[in-house]
């Protein structure tokens, strides 16, 4: 009896070790992230077409006697353009969880349920289809449109994924019902860029390669509290998602209500995704490879240290990338894509080897 006790003790001391180095290591690892945010986001102040010093920032910052063209370039121009970069890293990240947990499925995203689709079939509408019908836009109605459109497109998407899964209990049907979606409104889109002009279609192409330059002050006062919204939904729900990590047949047993949850999810990472593309255009790849990169990093399973790993990974991912971008003048699409792809096959290439 001794024995076995002094073995039982002993199996809890080792597991106490084990369990205070992972929570002194995964600190440590949250500290060494946040740093690298503010790093990047300094750095992202800093780099642009024109050259400024981090003591011309500095200053206006703290308020010292600075240019007022300097003064608009910071505040007006890059900080905002730096606060979608960070808002788009903590949607997309938290999306991308959301529905790689939900359907479990590696390659799940945050477009998955047809979300962006939804929103570019109706930036298509508004661009493509209202030339069509004889009516034009310009100016500050033409940029309030797209937004409107987009936002009008992903909510319509959401609503129909809602009645579905009331109807659908197999979480796979909901899953081919949102790609069929996108689908439809892709098809509907290419129809619309054939019957119209190469004016349009330019607009329309350059909205679908993703802009961060293009959200403004008063656009940033809409995007951040539907944002936090979505956050908050995101939190609620991490509960819910350990449970789903076992199986919907488990978490129901465990007194799970599965359509709530799985609506609030759909809400949130609505929110989240339609925000980000009706006012930043479709972001691809970030969703889709940075909980993969916080699944490796941290080691766990549990979304209470994913979720904020993902948040703070996904900031750093793009803040990287608006960077690059901004150095390189080219569409930040184009650079998610070229950092996300690596993982993708990573991830691929895991699941397919032989044990």
């Amino acid at each position: 009896m001794r024995l076995e006790s002094k073995i039982i003790n002993q199996e809890i001391n080792n597991g106490d070790v084990i369990f205070n180095f992972i929570v002194k290591r995964n600190s440590i690892i949250f500290l060494f992230l946040s740093l690298l945010v503010f790093v990047l986001f300094a750095l992202d102040l800093v780099s642009g077409d024109s050259a400024l010093s981090v003591g011309q920032v500095w200053n206006v910052f703290t308020g010292n006697e600075t240019d007022m063209t300097t003064r608009n370039i910071v505040l007006s121009i890059r900080l905002v353009r730096v606060i979608v970069a960070v808002l788009i890293g903590v949607a997309l990240s938290i999306s991308g969880l959301q529905m790689q947990t939900v359907f479990r499925n590696p390659l799940a995203d945050p477009y998955l349920l047809g979300v962006s689709s939804g929103s570019g079939l109706g930036v298509a509408f508004f661009i493509l289809g209202a030339p069509l019908l004889g009516l034009a836009h310009s100016g500050f109605w033409q940029s309030v449109g797209i937004v409107g459109a987009g936002w009008g497109g992903a909510v319509m998407v959401l609503l129909l994924i809602a009645i579905i899964s009331r109807y659908v209990k197999n979480i796979l049907g909901v899953l081919i019902m949102g790609v069929m979606i996108g689908y439809i409104a892709g098809a509907i889109i290419q129809i619309l860029q054939y019957l119209s002009s190469a004016e349009q279609l330019k607009m329309f192409f350059l909205w679908s390669m993703g802009s961060l330059g293009h959200v403004t002050t008063t656009k940033l006062f809409i995007m951040i509290p539907v944002i936090c919204v979505g956050v908050i939904l995101s939190i609620y729900c991490i509960k819910a998602l350990n449970l789903l990590l076992l199986g919907e047949s488990y978490a129901q047993t465990m007194g799970l209500n599965i359509r709530r949850a799985r609506t609030l999810i759909f809400v949130s990472t609505t929110l989240l995704t339609g925000t980000v593309t009706a006012f930043c255009g479709p972001v691809g790849f970030l969703g889709l490879a940075v909980p993969h990169v916080a699944r490796m990093l941290f080691n766990d399973a549990d979304h209470r240290t994913l979720l904020p790993g993902s948040i703070l990974l996904g900031v750093v991912a793009m803040l990287i990338c608006d960077i690059i971008a901004k150095t390189l003048v080219l569409p930040v699409n184009c650079i998610t894509a070229l950092l996300g792809i690596p993982v993708i096959i990573w991830v691929v290439y895991k699941n397919l080897r032989p044990a």
